[in-house]
């Protein structure tokens, strides 16, 4: 503490004070425990602020009912136009954004995966905003997502404010969002392995400290602002029975099945709305009707489905009322992310696991007797598992909502079978399935985004020896004496790419004087333009088997050489610090 007022004293103004805590978290590492702890209060409340706004919307809706999934029926009324009006209103902002402004915000996941943790707050903000107003109008869509965004970005606005290393600003990402999810269920071990599988890509025993600290400030402060959810009652059993893991590991694969499923659904729905022939920011309002007149039939398909997915695990559907309730939650859902709401799947997912697992007991009771309630469980974390992606941070939320540690066994088989089989079958959770749809090749939070910074631009060499490609061997032998340099590229009259020799192949007793220099070429030969990726240059070293080529622009005017040796040292290089990161040996300036 003296240190650190002795920093203070030395640099009064706000840079300097900026300049001081930087200096001192690079040097101490309870100083990033400290910022992490700033984070989570930030997510804390930023998750109080959201659900209190939410409630505040629900009331059009369902006047005096701040959950509507908990409701038994909803005035007609009001379940056709409180949804289109919001999904409206969200269409012409969205519109409005798309005019004014470049609006494309960076998921914590792609953040901290290709942009070193960069993230706009500004961005980060209006996300919240549309999630609030999609949640708060009855899209079937939770508020998860605007709450892990908004907590990754004040955690990468404050890294990014104080300069921090790339890799301490993807832990305070890290931080942001075990801090939201760890809030939004009261559940600190769920919030700290949500960041550690998803968002971070990776456990290491230096980053525990700082995220498990950040989900329990978050907790504490949803806790003093009365936004904590209220405790849910499952019935458990005491033990379960050996032979019951046999349909508890099937359950897992069809729970799987189901969630990919469901996000093929949601793609194909997305194409359908897209081919519709009205303008884009109507869209959300259509999209809302059909939400509307699918509550007319079950208001719990309405908003995330929490309160329902309360209700049912303690009092789980009948098999034929669940099954319906299944396709509903599943269309609304589908519905509502591919007309353009904003919101996540883990909450609703949570409901449709438990209602496949309803449905699952239902099919299975006449050949073995297995409680409700476990398959209820079971259910809903397989399901979530496969969404997500992330199968520790199901087994912990499980462990921390019903307290049973045998179930939390079953839970953990549910949890490995239903990540292998969507693995082998589909190869995607939910949010890499749309980093995927866009083109972008992210499967987790792990940072390969130094892979992309390295370009051929970045690495070449652009001292090169150039000769003219109309000469023959005899004058490359006249102008290249000895056997350096090693390489030398052909031009034409334009100055244009013709080829990349060897100075070896010149002195070569297999060719006479007069044979041109062009034959000499390789017939693969191939260059480089400077904005390719370092992994692209690899392929192209591999496909032909030349040991460097010659980097060009557009216009195939020569612009520096790059030689597979370099590349690969500085791949191995990068592959290095990125091993070191992981294992928390963090290189410091």
């Amino acid at each position: 503490m003296t240190g650190f007022l002795g920093h203070i004293r030395t640099h009064a103004t706000l840079p300097g004070f900026l300049a001081a805590v930087r200096a001192l978290v690079r040097t101490d590492t309870l100083w990033l425990v400290a910022l992490a702890a700033v984070v989570g209060l930030l997510a804390g409340g930023t998750v109080s602020l959201m659900t209190a706004a939410t409630f505040l919307a629900h009331h059009l809706l369902a006047p005096g009912s701040n959950r509507l999934s908990g409701l038994t029926s909803i005035m007609p009324a009001r379940a056709l136009l409180v949804p289109s009006l919001g999904g409206l209103l969200l269409g012409l902002g969205g519109y409005a954004l798309a005019r004014k402004t470049r609006f494309r915000p960076v998921d914590p996941v792609e953040a901290n995966a290709l942009h070193g943790g960069r993230m706009s707050l500004r961005d980060s903000l209006i996300v919240g905003a549309q999630t609030v107003l999609s949640n708060g109008c009855g899209a079937s869509l939770g508020l998860e997502a605007g709450f892990s965004q908004l907590g990754a970005a004040f955690g990468s606005r404050l890294g990014r404010q104080l300069r921090m290393h790339r890799a301490d600003v993807r832990l305070l990402v890290g931080c942001g969002a075990a801090g939201a999810i760890g809030a939004a269920f009261d559940a600190p071990l769920a919030g700290s392995f949500y960041a550690f599988e998803l968002i971070i890509g990776s456990y290491t025993f230096t980053a525990l400290a700082p995220v498990a600290l950040a989900a329990v400030v978050a907790i504490g402060v949803v806790h003093l602002t009365g936004m904590v959810l209220p405790p849910v009652s499952v019935l458990t059993p005491p033990a379960i029975p050996p032979l019951a893991y046999l349909p508890i590991t099937l359950l897992g694969a069809v729970a799987a099945l189901v969630a990919v499923a469901l996000m093929k659904g949601v793609t194909l729905t997305e194409r359908a709305l897209h081919a519709l022939p009205v303008p884009i920011w109507l869209r959300p309002a259509i999209g809302g009707l059909l939400v509307g007149l699918l509550a007319l039939i079950s208001p719990s398909v309405l908003s995330s489905g929490h309160m329902a997915m309360r209700s049912s695990l303690s009092d789980t559907p009948p098999f034929l009322i669940a099954l319906g309730l299944l396709g509903l939650k599943a269309l609304a859902s589908a519905i509502s992310i591919g007309s353009g709401f904003r919101g996540g799947l883990f909450f609703a997912s949570l409901y449709l696991g438990v209602l496949t697992g309803a449905v699952f007991a239902g099919i299975i009771s006449p050949l073995i007797t297995l409680p409700v309630s476990v398959c209820a469980v079971v259910g809903m974390c397989a399901l979530a598992v496969a969404v997500i992606g992330g199968p520790m941070t199901m087994i912990f939320l499980a462990l921390e909502t019903t307290g049973s540690l045998p179930l939390t066994s079953a839970v953990m088989v549910s949890a490995i079978v239903s990540s292998i089989t969507v693995r082998r079958t589909f190869g995607y959770s939910f949010a890499t399935w749309r980093f995927h749809l866009r083109g972008e090749n992210i499967r987790s939070g792990v940072d390969i985004g130094w892979m992309r910074s390295l370009t051929v631009e970045r690495m070449m060499r652009t001292e090169v020896v150039t000769f003219p490609a109309s000469e023959t061997v005899a004058g490359a032998r006249l102008a290249f004496p000895s056997h350096t340099p090693r390489y030398i590229i052909l031009r034409d009259e334009q100055d244009h790419y013709k080829g990349l020799v060897e100075n070896v192949s010149f002195h070569a007793t297999r060719y006479t004087d007069t044979t041109p220099l062009l034959d000499l070429v390789p017939a693969d030969d191939e260059a480089l333009l400077p904005e390719t990726s370092l992994s692209a240059a690899l392929a192209c070293f591999e496909r032909t088997s030349r040991p460097a080529c010659a980097v060009i622009n557009q216009k195939k005017q020569v612009l520096g050489l790059l030689s597979e040796r370099y590349v690969l040292r500085r791949y191995a290089e990068e592959l290095e610090r990125t091993r070191r990161e992981l294992a928390g040996e963090k290189y410091r300036p």
